[in-house]
Protein backbone atom coordinates (compact mmCIF):
# COMPACT_ATOMS: atom_id res chain seq x y z
CA UNK A 1 0.00 0.00 0.00
CA UNK A 2 2.70 2.15 0.68
CA UNK A 3 4.04 2.14 -3.01
CA UNK A 4 1.36 2.69 -4.31
CA UNK A 5 -0.07 5.63 -1.62
CA UNK A 6 3.80 7.63 -2.71
CA UNK A 7 3.26 6.77 -6.33
CA UNK A 8 0.28 8.65 -6.34
CA UNK A 9 1.59 11.33 -4.30
CA UNK A 10 4.63 12.16 -6.74
CA UNK A 11 2.10 11.92 -9.32
CA UNK A 12 0.34 15.15 -7.86
CA UNK A 13 3.29 16.85 -6.56
CA UNK A 14 4.62 16.39 -10.42
CA UNK A 15 1.73 18.00 -12.29
CA UNK A 16 1.76 20.91 -9.73
CA UNK A 17 5.59 21.52 -9.44
CA UNK A 18 7.43 19.76 -12.53
CA UNK A 19 4.18 20.69 -14.77
CA UNK A 20 4.84 24.34 -13.88
CA UNK A 21 8.88 24.15 -14.54
CA UNK A 22 7.78 22.74 -18.02
CA UNK A 23 5.27 25.70 -19.09
CA UNK A 24 8.10 27.97 -17.55
CA UNK A 25 10.48 26.55 -20.20
CA UNK A 26 8.29 26.43 -22.91
CA UNK A 27 7.04 30.22 -22.44
CA UNK A 28 3.24 29.93 -22.51
CA UNK A 29 1.73 33.34 -23.52
CA UNK A 30 -1.47 33.76 -22.54
CA UNK A 31 -1.80 37.16 -24.54
CA UNK A 32 -1.44 35.28 -27.97
CA UNK A 33 -4.41 34.10 -29.83
CA UNK A 34 -5.00 30.63 -30.35
CA UNK A 35 -5.87 29.48 -33.45
CA UNK A 36 -9.60 28.45 -32.56
CA UNK A 37 -9.85 32.18 -31.77
CA UNK A 38 -8.09 33.51 -34.72
CA UNK A 39 -9.46 31.69 -37.36
CA UNK A 40 -12.40 29.52 -36.45
CA UNK A 41 -13.90 26.94 -38.77
CA UNK A 42 -17.06 25.61 -37.36
CA UNK A 43 -15.58 21.50 -37.93
CA UNK A 44 -11.59 21.02 -36.53
CA UNK A 45 -10.99 24.92 -35.36
CA UNK A 46 -13.28 25.44 -32.87
CA UNK A 47 -13.48 27.06 -29.53
CA UNK A 48 -14.61 24.92 -26.41
CA UNK A 49 -14.60 24.89 -22.71
CA UNK A 50 -11.66 23.68 -21.06
CA UNK A 51 -13.36 21.24 -19.26
CA UNK A 52 -14.87 19.85 -21.98
CA UNK A 53 -11.38 19.82 -23.78
CA UNK A 54 -9.82 17.85 -21.16
CA UNK A 55 -12.06 15.54 -20.77
CA UNK A 56 -12.01 14.99 -24.70
CA UNK A 57 -8.06 14.87 -24.76
CA UNK A 58 -8.13 12.36 -21.49
CA UNK A 59 -10.43 9.83 -23.52
CA UNK A 60 -9.03 10.61 -26.89
CA UNK A 61 -5.56 9.71 -25.14
CA UNK A 62 -6.52 6.99 -22.67
CA UNK A 63 -9.30 4.86 -23.82
CA UNK A 64 -8.35 0.96 -22.46
CA UNK A 65 -4.66 1.82 -23.03
CA UNK A 66 -3.37 2.58 -19.50
CA UNK A 67 -5.50 -0.09 -18.35
CA UNK A 68 -4.98 -2.95 -20.34
CA UNK A 69 -1.13 -1.77 -20.43
CA UNK A 70 -0.98 -1.44 -16.69
CA UNK A 71 -2.20 -4.83 -16.30
CA UNK A 72 0.15 -6.53 -18.45
CA UNK A 73 3.15 -4.39 -17.77
CA UNK A 74 2.37 -5.19 -14.05
CA UNK A 75 3.15 -8.58 -14.25
CA UNK A 76 6.88 -7.73 -14.94
CA UNK A 77 6.89 -6.64 -11.34
CA UNK A 78 7.22 -3.90 -9.09
CA UNK A 79 9.67 -1.59 -11.67
CA UNK A 80 6.32 -1.39 -13.53
CA UNK A 81 5.10 1.58 -10.73
CA UNK A 82 8.48 3.60 -11.15
CA UNK A 83 8.13 3.55 -14.89
CA UNK A 84 4.15 4.61 -14.63
CA UNK A 85 5.17 7.63 -12.24
CA UNK A 86 8.53 8.81 -13.86
CA UNK A 87 7.67 8.10 -17.21
CA UNK A 88 4.34 10.28 -16.98
CA UNK A 89 6.08 12.69 -15.02
CA UNK A 90 9.55 13.59 -17.07
CA UNK A 91 8.51 11.53 -20.36
CA UNK A 92 4.79 11.31 -21.05
CA UNK A 93 3.51 14.94 -19.53
CA UNK A 94 6.29 16.74 -21.58
CA UNK A 95 5.62 14.69 -24.52
CA UNK A 96 2.03 15.84 -24.83
CA UNK A 97 2.13 19.07 -23.53
CA UNK A 98 5.34 20.17 -25.92
CA UNK A 99 3.56 18.36 -29.18
CA UNK A 100 0.08 20.67 -28.36
CA UNK A 101 2.13 23.44 -27.84
CA UNK A 102 4.44 23.69 -30.81
CA UNK A 103 1.16 22.67 -32.83
CA UNK A 104 -0.14 26.29 -31.12
CA UNK A 105 2.45 28.19 -31.85
CA UNK A 106 2.55 27.05 -35.90
CA UNK A 107 -1.66 27.68 -36.74
CA UNK A 108 -2.70 24.16 -35.72
CA UNK A 109 -0.91 21.54 -37.88
CA UNK A 110 -0.82 18.49 -37.21
CA UNK A 111 2.21 16.16 -35.93
CA UNK A 112 4.56 15.77 -39.21
CA UNK A 113 4.16 19.41 -40.30
CA UNK A 114 5.20 20.45 -36.90
CA UNK A 115 7.94 17.62 -36.88
CA UNK A 116 8.89 18.52 -40.49
CA UNK A 117 9.24 21.91 -39.19
CA UNK A 118 12.25 20.85 -36.89
CA UNK A 119 14.01 17.81 -38.58
CA UNK A 120 13.07 18.89 -41.82
CA UNK A 121 11.07 18.20 -45.39
CA UNK A 122 12.39 14.40 -45.35
CA UNK A 123 11.23 13.83 -42.12
CA UNK A 124 7.85 15.55 -42.76
CA UNK A 125 7.31 13.15 -45.50
CA UNK A 126 8.57 9.74 -43.47
CA UNK A 127 6.14 11.27 -40.25
CA UNK A 128 3.19 11.53 -42.49
CA UNK A 129 3.60 8.05 -43.71
CA UNK A 130 4.59 6.35 -40.04
CA UNK A 131 1.23 8.54 -38.49
CA UNK A 132 -0.84 7.55 -40.72
CA UNK A 133 -0.02 3.90 -40.59
CA UNK A 134 -0.17 4.07 -36.76
CA UNK A 135 -3.52 5.77 -36.84
CA UNK A 136 -4.91 2.94 -39.08
CA UNK A 137 -3.64 0.57 -36.90
CA UNK A 138 -5.04 2.16 -33.95
CA UNK A 139 -8.82 2.35 -35.80
CA UNK A 140 -8.62 -1.12 -36.67
CA UNK A 141 -7.22 -2.92 -33.67
CA UNK A 142 -10.21 -0.27 -31.55
CA UNK A 143 -12.82 -2.22 -34.24
CA UNK A 144 -11.75 -5.35 -33.79
CA UNK A 145 -11.85 -5.28 -30.03
CA UNK A 146 -15.57 -3.85 -29.03
CA UNK A 147 -16.93 -5.38 -31.83
CA UNK A 148 -16.15 -8.99 -30.46
CA UNK A 149 -17.17 -8.35 -27.38
CA UNK A 150 -20.37 -6.99 -28.22
CA UNK A 151 -20.82 -9.95 -30.54
CA UNK A 152 -20.55 -12.02 -26.97
CA UNK A 153 -22.65 -9.81 -25.28
CA UNK A 154 -26.09 -9.95 -27.82
CA UNK A 155 -28.36 -11.94 -29.28
CA UNK A 156 -26.26 -14.36 -32.16
CA UNK A 157 -27.96 -12.80 -35.48
CA UNK A 158 -26.12 -9.62 -34.00
CA UNK A 159 -22.33 -11.28 -34.96
CA UNK A 160 -18.96 -9.54 -35.10
CA UNK A 161 -19.21 -8.57 -38.78
CA UNK A 162 -22.64 -6.57 -37.36
CA UNK A 163 -21.21 -4.64 -34.44
CA UNK A 164 -17.99 -4.05 -37.23
CA UNK A 165 -20.48 -2.65 -39.17
CA UNK A 166 -21.99 -0.17 -36.48
CA UNK A 167 -18.76 0.84 -34.96
CA UNK A 168 -17.58 1.86 -38.70
CA UNK A 169 -21.09 4.18 -39.24
CA UNK A 170 -19.98 5.48 -35.88
CA UNK A 171 -16.19 6.13 -37.12
CA UNK A 172 -16.92 7.80 -40.30
CA UNK A 173 -19.82 10.44 -38.27
CA UNK A 174 -16.92 11.00 -35.78
CA UNK A 175 -14.18 11.65 -38.30
CA UNK A 176 -16.68 13.94 -40.83
CA UNK A 177 -18.74 15.53 -38.33
CA UNK A 178 -18.00 18.69 -36.57
CA UNK A 179 -15.83 17.80 -33.42
CA UNK A 180 -18.55 19.94 -31.36
CA UNK A 181 -21.30 17.82 -32.21
CA UNK A 182 -20.81 14.08 -31.69
CA UNK A 183 -17.42 13.99 -29.83
CA UNK A 184 -17.78 16.82 -28.24
CA UNK A 185 -21.00 15.76 -26.32
CA UNK A 186 -19.97 12.01 -26.34
CA UNK A 187 -16.38 12.07 -24.87
CA UNK A 188 -17.22 14.35 -21.77
CA UNK A 189 -19.79 11.67 -20.09
CA UNK A 190 -17.64 8.81 -21.16
CA UNK A 191 -14.14 10.18 -20.07
CA UNK A 192 -16.40 10.85 -16.50
CA UNK A 193 -17.56 7.39 -16.45
CA UNK A 194 -13.66 5.96 -17.10
CA UNK A 195 -12.33 8.49 -14.02
CA UNK A 196 -15.00 7.35 -12.03
CA UNK A 197 -14.53 3.86 -12.02
CA UNK A 198 -10.69 4.82 -11.46
CA UNK A 199 -11.03 7.05 -8.33
CA UNK A 200 -14.11 4.58 -7.15
CA UNK A 201 -11.55 1.01 -7.18
CA UNK A 202 -8.73 3.86 -5.96
CA UNK A 203 -11.44 4.13 -2.84
CA UNK A 204 -12.13 0.44 -2.42
CA UNK A 205 -8.01 0.02 -2.21
CA UNK A 206 -7.18 2.84 -0.06
CA UNK A 207 -10.50 2.33 2.71
CA UNK A 208 -11.16 -0.94 2.26
CA UNK A 209 -9.93 -4.15 3.19
CA UNK A 210 -7.34 -4.39 0.18
CA UNK A 211 -3.84 -5.79 0.88
CA UNK A 212 -1.37 -4.74 -2.80
CA UNK A 213 1.12 -6.99 -2.34
CA UNK A 214 3.38 -4.88 -4.26
CA UNK A 215 6.44 -6.52 -3.40
CA UNK A 216 9.02 -3.33 -3.52
CA UNK A 217 10.63 -4.72 -0.51
CA UNK A 218 12.45 -7.69 -2.53
CA UNK A 219 13.75 -5.64 -5.26
CA UNK A 220 12.92 -4.73 -8.48
CA UNK A 221 13.87 -8.06 -10.49
CA UNK A 222 11.41 -9.34 -13.34
CA UNK A 223 8.60 -11.02 -12.36
CA UNK A 224 7.19 -12.04 -15.86
CA UNK A 225 5.95 -15.77 -15.71
CA UNK A 226 8.08 -16.05 -19.14
CA UNK A 227 11.11 -14.01 -17.62
CA UNK A 228 13.57 -15.21 -20.41
CA UNK A 229 11.63 -14.24 -23.29
CA UNK A 230 10.21 -11.14 -22.05
CA UNK A 231 13.28 -9.18 -21.36
CA UNK A 232 12.18 -6.55 -18.43
CA UNK A 233 14.17 -3.51 -20.58
CA UNK A 234 12.82 -2.59 -23.17
CA UNK A 235 9.70 -4.70 -23.56
CA UNK A 236 8.26 -3.10 -19.81
CA UNK A 237 8.59 0.15 -21.31
CA UNK A 238 6.53 -0.89 -24.57
CA UNK A 239 4.36 -2.77 -22.56
CA UNK A 240 2.89 0.22 -21.03
CA UNK A 241 2.64 3.22 -22.76
CA UNK A 242 -0.35 4.84 -22.62
CA UNK A 243 0.38 5.77 -19.01
CA UNK A 244 3.80 6.44 -19.14
CA UNK A 245 4.48 7.90 -22.31
CA UNK A 246 2.80 6.82 -25.74
CA UNK A 247 3.32 8.85 -29.36
CA UNK A 248 -0.30 8.28 -30.26
CA UNK A 249 -1.07 11.18 -28.16
CA UNK A 250 1.02 13.71 -30.17
CA UNK A 251 -1.17 13.15 -32.97
CA UNK A 252 -4.25 13.59 -30.89
CA UNK A 253 -2.63 16.86 -28.89
CA UNK A 254 -2.74 19.23 -32.13
CA UNK A 255 -6.41 18.10 -32.70
CA UNK A 256 -7.29 19.29 -28.93
CA UNK A 257 -4.87 22.31 -29.44
CA UNK A 258 -7.15 23.62 -32.40
CA UNK A 259 -10.30 23.97 -29.39
CA UNK A 260 -7.61 25.50 -26.87
CA UNK A 261 -9.43 29.00 -26.09
CA UNK A 262 -5.88 30.20 -24.42
CA UNK A 263 -2.29 28.92 -24.25
CA UNK A 264 -2.65 29.47 -20.15
CA UNK A 265 -5.10 26.37 -19.91
CA UNK A 266 -2.48 23.82 -22.48
CA UNK A 267 -0.52 22.89 -18.77
CA UNK A 268 -4.05 21.65 -17.24
CA UNK A 269 -5.57 20.30 -20.60
CA UNK A 270 -2.29 18.43 -21.99
CA UNK A 271 0.77 18.04 -19.17
CA UNK A 272 -2.92 17.72 -16.81
CA UNK A 273 -4.98 14.78 -18.69
CA UNK A 274 -1.07 13.02 -19.04
CA UNK A 275 -1.29 12.90 -15.36
CA UNK A 276 -4.72 11.85 -14.99
CA UNK A 277 -3.68 9.05 -17.37
CA UNK A 278 -0.78 8.02 -15.16
CA UNK A 279 -3.08 7.94 -12.37
CA UNK A 280 -5.68 5.73 -13.79
CA UNK A 281 -2.53 3.12 -14.78
CA UNK A 282 -1.45 2.96 -11.56
CA UNK A 283 -4.86 2.11 -10.23
CA UNK A 284 -5.20 -0.71 -12.51
CA UNK A 285 -1.34 -1.99 -11.94
CA UNK A 286 -2.37 -2.08 -8.41
CA UNK A 287 -5.70 -3.52 -8.76
CA UNK A 288 -3.93 -6.41 -10.58
CA UNK A 289 -1.96 -7.72 -7.94
CA UNK A 290 -4.61 -6.83 -5.11
CA UNK A 291 -7.25 -8.14 -6.57
CA UNK A 292 -5.24 -11.69 -8.09
CA UNK A 293 -3.42 -11.44 -4.61
CA UNK A 294 0.29 -11.47 -5.59
CA UNK A 295 2.60 -11.71 -9.56
CA UNK A 296 2.04 -15.51 -9.27
CA UNK A 297 -1.19 -15.30 -8.95
CA UNK A 298 -1.86 -12.55 -11.59
CA UNK A 299 0.28 -14.74 -13.86
CA UNK A 300 -1.52 -18.03 -13.21
CA UNK A 301 -4.89 -16.26 -13.76
CA UNK A 302 -3.93 -14.61 -16.97
CA UNK A 303 -2.49 -18.12 -18.52
CA UNK A 304 -6.31 -19.60 -17.84
CA UNK A 305 -7.75 -20.17 -21.12
CA UNK A 306 -10.11 -17.17 -21.78
CA UNK A 307 -8.70 -14.54 -19.18
CA UNK A 308 -7.41 -11.39 -20.89
CA UNK A 309 -7.16 -7.99 -19.42
CA UNK A 310 -10.90 -7.18 -20.19
CA UNK A 311 -11.73 -10.28 -18.44
CA UNK A 312 -9.42 -9.22 -15.49
CA UNK A 313 -10.89 -5.71 -15.58
CA UNK A 314 -14.86 -7.22 -15.81
CA UNK A 315 -14.19 -9.70 -12.87
CA UNK A 316 -11.93 -6.59 -10.72
CA UNK A 317 -15.41 -4.06 -11.34
CA UNK A 318 -17.80 -6.61 -10.56
CA UNK A 319 -16.07 -7.86 -7.25
CA UNK A 320 -15.29 -4.26 -5.59
CA UNK A 321 -17.93 -2.18 -7.40
CA UNK A 322 -21.37 -5.00 -7.72
CA UNK A 323 -23.60 -4.46 -10.37
CA UNK A 324 -22.68 -0.69 -10.88
CA UNK A 325 -19.25 -1.70 -11.30
CA UNK A 326 -19.94 -4.07 -13.82
CA UNK A 327 -21.41 -1.28 -16.04
CA UNK A 328 -18.63 0.92 -16.08
CA UNK A 329 -16.78 -2.20 -17.20
CA UNK A 330 -18.31 -2.21 -19.87
CA UNK A 331 -18.05 1.34 -20.32
CA UNK A 332 -14.34 0.94 -20.06
CA UNK A 333 -13.77 -2.18 -22.30
CA UNK A 334 -16.11 -1.12 -24.95
CA UNK A 335 -16.65 2.13 -25.42
CA UNK A 336 -13.58 3.45 -24.31
CA UNK A 337 -11.75 1.21 -27.46
CA UNK A 338 -14.30 2.93 -29.83
CA UNK A 339 -13.67 6.08 -28.57
CA UNK A 340 -9.78 5.95 -29.14
CA UNK A 341 -10.19 4.68 -32.86
CA UNK A 342 -12.68 7.02 -33.97
CA UNK A 343 -10.22 10.22 -33.08
CA UNK A 344 -7.48 8.27 -34.00
CA UNK A 345 -8.79 8.03 -38.01
CA UNK A 346 -10.50 11.78 -37.27
CA UNK A 347 -6.26 12.77 -36.81
CA UNK A 348 -5.54 10.46 -39.85
CA UNK A 349 -8.12 13.02 -41.77
CA UNK A 350 -6.16 16.03 -40.59
CA UNK A 351 -2.84 15.08 -41.38
CA UNK A 352 -3.89 13.90 -44.96
CA UNK A 353 -5.66 17.12 -45.59
CA UNK A 354 -2.83 19.41 -43.96
CA UNK A 355 0.08 17.30 -46.73
CA UNK A 356 -2.36 18.28 -49.30
CA UNK A 357 -3.18 21.17 -47.99
CA UNK A 358 -6.95 20.58 -48.30
CA UNK A 359 -9.87 23.07 -46.49
CA UNK A 360 -11.75 20.95 -44.45
CA UNK A 361 -14.97 23.23 -44.47
CA UNK A 362 -15.80 21.38 -47.17
CA UNK A 363 -18.09 17.73 -46.75
CA UNK A 364 -17.38 16.62 -50.04
CA UNK A 365 -13.49 17.17 -49.52
CA UNK A 366 -13.69 15.03 -45.92
CA UNK A 367 -15.56 13.00 -47.92
CA UNK A 368 -12.92 12.30 -50.30
CA UNK A 369 -10.13 11.85 -47.44
CA UNK A 370 -12.76 9.24 -45.36
CA UNK A 371 -13.58 7.33 -48.30
CA UNK A 372 -10.17 5.33 -49.19
CA UNK A 373 -8.74 5.90 -45.56
CA UNK A 374 -11.96 3.75 -44.40
CA UNK A 375 -11.14 0.92 -46.66
CA UNK A 376 -7.41 1.14 -45.88
CA UNK A 377 -8.64 0.58 -42.22
CA UNK A 378 -10.91 -2.32 -43.31
CA UNK A 379 -8.13 -4.09 -45.32
CA UNK A 380 -5.60 -3.76 -42.13
CA UNK A 381 -8.40 -5.48 -40.16
CA UNK A 382 -7.76 -8.75 -42.38
CA UNK A 383 -4.18 -8.72 -40.52
CA UNK A 384 -3.75 -11.57 -36.97
CA UNK A 385 -4.71 -8.78 -34.44
CA UNK A 386 -1.88 -10.41 -32.12
CA UNK A 387 0.15 -8.69 -34.94
CA UNK A 388 -1.16 -5.56 -35.44
CA UNK A 389 -0.89 -4.95 -31.60
CA UNK A 390 2.52 -5.89 -31.41
CA UNK A 391 3.41 -3.96 -34.30
CA UNK A 392 1.33 -1.14 -32.98
CA UNK A 393 3.00 -1.00 -29.79
CA UNK A 394 6.54 -0.43 -30.92
CA UNK A 395 5.32 2.07 -33.83
CA UNK A 396 3.44 4.04 -31.17
CA UNK A 397 6.72 4.25 -28.94
CA UNK A 398 8.94 4.98 -31.91
CA UNK A 399 6.45 8.13 -32.60
CA UNK A 400 7.45 9.59 -29.35
CA UNK A 401 11.09 9.74 -29.82
CA UNK A 402 10.86 11.04 -33.08
CA UNK A 403 8.32 13.58 -31.29
CA UNK A 404 10.58 14.17 -28.41
CA UNK A 405 13.37 15.03 -30.77
CA UNK A 406 11.52 17.26 -32.85
CA UNK A 407 10.74 19.22 -29.27
CA UNK A 408 14.07 19.29 -28.40
CA UNK A 409 15.01 20.86 -31.79
CA UNK A 410 12.53 23.13 -31.35
CA UNK A 411 13.45 24.32 -28.07
CA UNK A 412 17.22 24.50 -28.80
CA UNK A 413 16.44 26.77 -31.90
CA UNK A 414 14.03 28.95 -29.30
CA UNK A 415 17.09 29.21 -26.94
CA UNK A 416 15.00 27.42 -24.26
CA UNK A 417 16.27 25.01 -22.19
CA UNK A 418 15.85 21.51 -24.44
CA UNK A 419 17.26 19.05 -21.74
CA UNK A 420 13.98 18.62 -20.69
CA UNK A 421 12.90 17.07 -23.53
CA UNK A 422 16.37 15.74 -24.89
CA UNK A 423 16.65 13.28 -21.82
CA UNK A 424 13.06 11.34 -22.36
CA UNK A 425 13.96 11.51 -26.33
CA UNK A 426 17.51 9.82 -25.55
CA UNK A 427 15.96 7.04 -23.02
CA UNK A 428 13.20 6.09 -25.99
CA UNK A 429 15.35 5.87 -28.53
CA UNK A 430 17.56 3.13 -26.73
CA UNK A 431 13.70 1.52 -25.90
CA UNK A 432 12.53 1.28 -29.44
CA UNK A 433 15.92 0.63 -31.12
CA UNK A 434 16.15 -2.14 -28.33
CA UNK A 435 12.98 -3.90 -28.57
CA UNK A 436 12.86 -3.80 -32.74
CA UNK A 437 16.67 -5.85 -32.08
CA UNK A 438 15.41 -8.25 -29.09
CA UNK A 439 11.63 -8.35 -29.98
CA UNK A 440 10.17 -11.92 -32.23
CA UNK A 441 8.60 -9.61 -34.47
CA UNK A 442 12.14 -8.03 -34.86
CA UNK A 443 15.15 -9.59 -35.32
CA UNK A 444 14.99 -11.78 -32.39
CA UNK A 445 18.81 -10.94 -31.39
CA UNK A 446 20.49 -11.26 -28.06
CA UNK A 447 19.31 -8.85 -25.38
CA UNK A 448 22.94 -7.31 -24.13
CA UNK A 449 23.71 -7.19 -27.83
CA UNK A 450 20.27 -5.19 -28.67
CA UNK A 451 20.47 -3.04 -25.62
CA UNK A 452 24.24 -1.98 -26.34
CA UNK A 453 23.24 -1.35 -29.98
CA UNK A 454 19.84 0.65 -28.46
CA UNK A 455 22.56 3.01 -26.69
CA UNK A 456 25.01 3.20 -29.66
CA UNK A 457 22.03 4.51 -31.72
CA UNK A 458 20.70 6.81 -28.59
CA UNK A 459 24.53 8.56 -28.65
CA UNK A 460 24.93 8.41 -32.48
CA UNK A 461 21.23 10.91 -32.31
CA UNK A 462 22.29 13.03 -29.65
CA UNK A 463 26.02 13.71 -31.75
CA UNK A 464 24.08 14.23 -34.39
CA UNK A 465 21.97 16.98 -32.62
CA UNK A 466 24.80 18.72 -30.78
CA UNK A 467 26.53 18.68 -33.93
CA UNK A 468 23.72 20.41 -35.94
CA UNK A 469 22.44 22.75 -33.51
CA UNK A 470 25.72 24.70 -34.09
CA UNK A 471 24.80 25.34 -37.62
CA UNK A 472 22.34 28.38 -38.22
Amino acid sequence: MTTFIVSLVLLIVGYVVYGVIVEKIFGVDPKRLTPAMDRPDGVDFVPMPVWKVFMIQFLNIAGVGPIFGAIMGIMFGPAAFLWIVFGTIFAGAVHDFTAAMISLRQGGVSLPESVGNELGSGMRHIMRVFSVILLILVGAVFVLTPSGLLASMTPEKLDVTFWTIAIFLYYLLATMLPIDKLIGKLYPIFGGALLFMALALMGVMIFGDVQIPDGMTVGLHNRHPQAATHALFPMLFISIACGAISGFHATQSPMMARCLTNEKLARPVFYGAMVAEGIVALIWAAAAIAFTGGYPQLADYMAQEGHTPGSLVHDVSIGWLGAFGGLLAIIGVIAAPITSGDTALRSVRLIVADALKLDQKSFWKRLMICVPLFGLTFAIMMVDFQVLWRYFAWSNQTLAMITLWAVTAYLSRKGRWYWVSLVPALFMTVVTVSYILLAPEGLSLDPTLSIICGCAAAAIFAALFFFLRKKP
